[in-house]
């Protein structure tokens, strides 16, 4: 549980960054990027691998890049939740952000020791 609450915070600054790098990405402070990236986690743990499945020939067939599509769609569905909370313009903007939130993380997480 200690584990996935630091998650969460990672996430969470992950997508500040984010919003101050990118004007077409608007959080309201950190605990709406907080609610973001509890959202977000929930999201990946119960629509994402259900996406995962049902995309899996095309992913196949583009050797997994479209698994960044999955993932924009997964924070797509976060902002349309969170309202004017979290607002990210455009599909292709989330597909951006998707991939810096994941490189992000890859570099935050990095740095935590399990």
């Amino acid at each position: 549980m200690k584990n996935w609450l630091l998650h969460i915070i990672v996430n969470a600054i992950a997508i500040i960054i984010v919003s101050f790098v990118f004007s077409s990405v608007e959080i309201d402070g950190f605990i709406g990027a907080l609610i973001a990236a509890l959202i977000l986690s929930i999201l990946n743990a119960i629509v994402r691998p259900i996406l995962v499945i049902l995309t899996l020939p095309i992913t196949v067939l583009t050797l997994g890049l479209f698994l960044l599509i999955v993932n924009a769609i997964t924070l797509a569905m976060t902002d349309a939740l969170l309202g004017s909370t979290f607002e990210i313009a455009g599909f292709g903007m989330t597909i951006i952000a998707a991939l810096v939130i994941s490189l992000l993380n890859l570099v935050l997480n990095s740095f935590i020791k399990d």
